[in-house]
Protein backbone atom coordinates (compact mmCIF):
# COMPACT_ATOMS: atom_id res chain seq x y z
CA UNK A 1 0.00 0.00 0.00
CA UNK A 2 1.42 3.44 -0.90
CA UNK A 3 2.65 5.49 2.05
CA UNK A 4 1.00 8.82 2.74
CA UNK A 5 3.25 11.52 4.15
CA UNK A 6 3.47 15.25 4.67
CA UNK A 7 4.34 17.25 1.60
CA UNK A 8 7.66 18.49 3.04
CA UNK A 9 8.75 14.92 3.68
CA UNK A 10 7.71 13.79 0.19
CA UNK A 11 9.84 16.53 -1.38
CA UNK A 12 12.83 15.71 0.82
CA UNK A 13 12.53 11.93 0.36
CA UNK A 14 12.47 12.41 -3.41
CA UNK A 15 15.84 14.14 -3.10
CA UNK A 16 14.42 17.37 -4.52
CA UNK A 17 15.41 19.49 -1.51
CA UNK A 18 16.32 19.19 2.16
CA UNK A 19 13.46 19.03 4.65
CA UNK A 20 14.12 22.60 5.77
CA UNK A 21 14.30 23.84 2.20
CA UNK A 22 11.09 21.94 1.43
CA UNK A 23 9.37 23.81 4.27
CA UNK A 24 10.47 27.09 2.68
CA UNK A 25 9.26 26.03 -0.77
CA UNK A 26 5.80 25.16 0.54
CA UNK A 27 5.59 28.33 2.65
CA UNK A 28 6.49 30.42 -0.39
CA UNK A 29 3.61 28.91 -2.40
CA UNK A 30 5.97 27.31 -4.92
CA UNK A 31 4.53 23.81 -4.48
CA UNK A 32 1.34 22.52 -6.08
CA UNK A 33 -0.49 19.26 -5.41
CA UNK A 34 -2.86 18.18 -8.17
CA UNK A 35 -2.98 21.75 -9.42
CA UNK A 36 -3.64 23.40 -6.04
CA UNK A 37 -1.14 25.39 -3.98
CA UNK A 38 0.16 23.20 -1.13
CA UNK A 39 0.09 24.17 2.53
CA UNK A 40 2.50 23.26 5.31
CA UNK A 41 1.66 19.87 6.82
CA UNK A 42 -0.60 18.76 3.98
CA UNK A 43 -0.66 14.99 3.48
CA UNK A 44 0.01 13.50 0.06
CA UNK A 45 0.31 10.12 -1.59
CA UNK A 46 3.49 10.55 -3.67
CA UNK A 47 2.67 7.50 -5.80
CA UNK A 48 -0.61 8.98 -7.07
CA UNK A 49 -0.67 12.73 -6.38
CA UNK A 50 0.97 15.12 -8.84
CA UNK A 51 3.52 17.23 -6.95
CA UNK A 52 5.11 20.18 -8.74
CA UNK A 53 7.77 22.60 -7.49
CA UNK A 54 8.06 25.67 -9.71
CA UNK A 55 6.34 23.60 -12.39
CA UNK A 56 8.82 20.69 -12.13
CA UNK A 57 7.44 17.30 -11.20
CA UNK A 58 8.68 15.74 -7.97
CA UNK A 59 9.26 12.02 -8.34
CA UNK A 60 8.30 9.28 -5.89
CA UNK A 61 10.27 9.08 -2.63
CA UNK A 62 13.46 7.11 -2.59
CA UNK A 63 13.68 4.03 -0.37
CA UNK A 64 14.70 4.96 3.16
CA UNK A 65 18.46 4.64 3.47
CA UNK A 66 20.53 4.54 6.67
CA UNK A 67 24.29 4.70 7.12
CA UNK A 68 26.33 4.21 10.30
CA UNK A 69 29.58 6.21 10.17
CA UNK A 70 32.46 6.19 12.63
CA UNK A 71 33.17 9.90 12.31
CA UNK A 72 36.88 10.68 12.69
CA UNK A 73 38.27 13.75 14.43
CA UNK A 74 38.81 16.84 12.31
CA UNK A 75 35.70 16.28 10.20
CA UNK A 76 32.67 18.60 10.18
CA UNK A 77 29.10 17.40 10.57
CA UNK A 78 27.65 19.68 7.91
CA UNK A 79 26.69 19.58 4.25
CA UNK A 80 29.46 21.95 3.12
CA UNK A 81 32.11 24.23 4.60
CA UNK A 82 33.06 27.66 3.16
CA UNK A 83 36.63 27.08 4.33
CA UNK A 84 36.85 23.84 2.38
CA UNK A 85 37.33 21.59 5.39
CA UNK A 86 36.38 17.93 5.13
CA UNK A 87 32.78 17.02 6.00
CA UNK A 88 31.01 13.75 6.70
CA UNK A 89 29.51 13.92 3.20
CA UNK A 90 33.02 13.68 1.76
CA UNK A 91 33.36 10.31 3.50
CA UNK A 92 30.08 8.52 2.84
CA UNK A 93 28.57 7.27 -0.40
CA UNK A 94 26.31 10.33 -0.68
CA UNK A 95 22.90 10.37 -2.34
CA UNK A 96 20.04 12.90 -2.72
CA UNK A 97 18.29 13.89 0.48
CA UNK A 98 20.92 12.47 2.85
CA UNK A 99 21.13 14.25 6.20
CA UNK A 100 22.80 13.56 9.54
CA UNK A 101 21.00 12.52 12.71
CA UNK A 102 22.35 14.96 15.28
CA UNK A 103 25.75 16.58 15.13
CA UNK A 104 29.14 15.54 16.42
CA UNK A 105 31.49 18.46 16.89
CA UNK A 106 34.71 18.85 14.92
CA UNK A 107 36.99 16.93 17.30
CA UNK A 108 34.48 14.35 18.57
CA UNK A 109 34.62 10.85 17.09
CA UNK A 110 32.22 7.95 16.90
CA UNK A 111 28.74 6.86 15.91
CA UNK A 112 26.95 9.16 13.50
CA UNK A 113 23.76 8.10 11.73
CA UNK A 114 22.90 9.48 8.29
CA UNK A 115 19.64 8.96 6.41
CA UNK A 116 17.54 10.29 3.55
CA UNK A 117 14.46 10.19 5.83
CA UNK A 118 14.48 13.72 7.19
CA UNK A 119 11.35 13.25 9.29
CA UNK A 120 12.83 10.21 11.03
CA UNK A 121 16.05 12.14 11.65
CA UNK A 122 14.05 14.96 13.22
CA UNK A 123 12.20 12.59 15.54
CA UNK A 124 15.41 10.90 16.68
CA UNK A 125 17.09 14.19 17.55
CA UNK A 126 14.17 16.14 19.02
CA UNK A 127 14.56 16.52 22.82
CA UNK A 128 11.11 14.99 23.41
CA UNK A 129 12.40 11.69 22.02
CA UNK A 130 14.96 11.33 24.83
CA UNK A 131 17.14 9.02 22.75
CA UNK A 132 20.14 7.94 24.80
CA UNK A 133 23.66 8.68 23.62
CA UNK A 134 26.70 7.08 25.26
CA UNK A 135 30.18 8.60 25.14
CA UNK A 136 33.63 7.50 26.29
CA UNK A 137 35.59 10.54 27.46
CA UNK A 138 39.31 10.46 28.19
CA UNK A 139 39.88 13.28 30.66
CA UNK A 140 42.37 14.78 33.11
CA UNK A 141 41.19 15.75 36.57
CA UNK A 142 39.48 14.02 39.48
CA UNK A 143 37.13 11.54 37.86
CA UNK A 144 35.82 10.12 41.14
CA UNK A 145 34.84 13.52 42.53
CA UNK A 146 33.37 14.52 39.16
CA UNK A 147 31.18 11.39 39.20
CA UNK A 148 29.79 12.24 42.62
CA UNK A 149 28.98 15.78 41.51
CA UNK A 150 27.60 14.75 38.11
CA UNK A 151 24.96 12.41 39.47
CA UNK A 152 23.59 15.19 41.68
CA UNK A 153 23.04 17.34 38.61
CA UNK A 154 25.22 20.01 37.02
CA UNK A 155 23.89 23.41 36.02
CA UNK A 156 24.95 24.55 32.56
CA UNK A 157 24.03 27.82 30.89
CA UNK A 158 21.04 26.16 29.18
CA UNK A 159 19.79 24.18 32.17
CA UNK A 160 20.62 21.39 34.58
CA UNK A 161 21.94 18.09 33.24
CA UNK A 162 21.80 14.81 35.15
CA UNK A 163 23.57 12.02 33.23
CA UNK A 164 21.91 8.65 33.06
CA UNK A 165 25.35 7.16 33.74
CA UNK A 166 28.73 8.63 34.69
CA UNK A 167 31.14 5.75 35.23
CA UNK A 168 34.80 6.72 35.87
CA UNK A 169 37.80 4.41 35.52
CA UNK A 170 41.30 5.53 36.39
CA UNK A 171 43.79 4.71 33.63
CA UNK A 172 46.80 6.73 34.81
CA UNK A 173 47.97 9.48 37.13
CA UNK A 174 45.22 12.08 36.91
CA UNK A 175 43.90 10.39 33.75
CA UNK A 176 40.46 8.81 33.56
CA UNK A 177 38.12 7.15 31.12
CA UNK A 178 34.51 8.05 31.85
CA UNK A 179 31.47 6.44 30.24
CA UNK A 180 28.72 9.05 30.08
CA UNK A 181 25.14 8.47 28.99
CA UNK A 182 22.80 11.40 28.31
CA UNK A 183 19.45 11.76 26.61
CA UNK A 184 19.10 15.51 26.07
CA UNK A 185 21.47 15.87 23.11
CA UNK A 186 22.21 19.58 23.61
CA UNK A 187 25.01 21.30 21.70
CA UNK A 188 28.45 20.16 22.96
CA UNK A 189 26.71 18.93 26.10
CA UNK A 190 29.29 16.35 27.16
CA UNK A 191 32.23 18.70 26.68
CA UNK A 192 30.46 21.45 28.59
CA UNK A 193 29.51 19.01 31.34
CA UNK A 194 33.14 17.91 31.72
CA UNK A 195 34.34 21.51 31.76
CA UNK A 196 31.84 22.35 34.53
CA UNK A 197 33.23 19.38 36.51
CA UNK A 198 36.83 20.64 36.13
CA UNK A 199 37.74 17.85 33.72
CA UNK A 200 39.90 18.52 30.67
CA UNK A 201 38.77 16.40 27.72
CA UNK A 202 41.60 14.84 25.73
CA UNK A 203 39.44 12.56 23.60
CA UNK A 204 35.70 12.10 23.17
CA UNK A 205 34.07 9.19 21.34
CA UNK A 206 30.34 8.54 20.97
CA UNK A 207 30.08 4.79 21.35
CA UNK A 208 26.30 4.42 21.02
CA UNK A 209 23.31 6.32 19.65
CA UNK A 210 20.03 4.70 20.64
CA UNK A 211 20.34 1.03 19.67
CA UNK A 212 23.32 1.63 17.33
CA UNK A 213 26.71 0.73 18.78
CA UNK A 214 30.12 1.67 17.41
CA UNK A 215 31.61 -1.77 17.94
CA UNK A 216 34.72 -2.46 15.86
CA UNK A 217 33.87 -0.05 13.02
CA UNK A 218 37.10 1.76 12.09
CA UNK A 219 37.32 5.58 11.93
CA UNK A 220 36.09 6.87 8.58
CA UNK A 221 34.33 3.61 7.73
CA UNK A 222 30.61 3.00 7.27
CA UNK A 223 28.16 0.13 7.56
CA UNK A 224 24.45 -0.50 7.18
CA UNK A 225 22.10 -0.91 10.11
CA UNK A 226 21.72 -4.45 11.39
CA UNK A 227 18.24 -5.95 11.13
CA UNK A 228 17.72 -5.47 14.87
CA UNK A 229 18.93 -1.86 14.79
CA UNK A 230 16.64 -1.10 11.86
CA UNK A 231 13.68 -2.65 13.69
CA UNK A 232 14.25 -0.52 16.79
CA UNK A 233 14.94 2.66 14.80
CA UNK A 234 11.67 2.15 12.92
CA UNK A 235 9.77 1.66 16.18
CA UNK A 236 11.35 4.77 17.72
CA UNK A 237 10.58 6.98 14.74
CA UNK A 238 6.98 5.78 14.51
CA UNK A 239 6.43 6.41 18.23
CA UNK A 240 8.42 9.65 18.26
CA UNK A 241 11.03 7.99 20.46
CA UNK A 242 9.20 9.05 23.62
CA UNK A 243 9.92 7.03 26.72
CA UNK A 244 9.80 7.43 30.46
CA UNK A 245 12.68 9.68 31.52
CA UNK A 246 15.18 7.70 33.58
CA UNK A 247 17.89 10.37 33.76
CA UNK A 248 16.40 12.08 36.79
CA UNK A 249 16.62 11.03 40.39
CA UNK A 250 19.04 8.69 42.18
CA UNK A 251 21.55 6.58 40.37
CA UNK A 252 20.45 3.05 39.67
CA UNK A 253 21.79 -0.10 38.06
CA UNK A 254 22.13 0.43 34.34
CA UNK A 255 19.93 -1.47 31.90
CA UNK A 256 20.09 -1.28 28.13
CA UNK A 257 16.53 -0.53 27.08
CA UNK A 258 17.37 -1.13 23.42
CA UNK A 259 18.29 -4.79 23.96
CA UNK A 260 14.98 -5.81 25.49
Amino acid sequence: MPESMRIQRAIARAGFASRRAADDLVAAGRVRINGRVAVIGQTVDPEHDEILVDGKRVGPPATARWIVLNKPTGVLTTRSDPAGRRTVFDIIDDSPGMTYVGRLDYMTEGVLLLTNDGEAAHKLTHPSGEIERTYLATVRGDGAEAARAAMKGVELEDGIVVPGEFQPRRIGRGLWEIEITIAEGRTREVRRLCEALNLRVERLVRTQFGPVKLGSLAPGKTRNLTAREAEIITALTKSGGKRKNTTRGPRRERTNRYSR
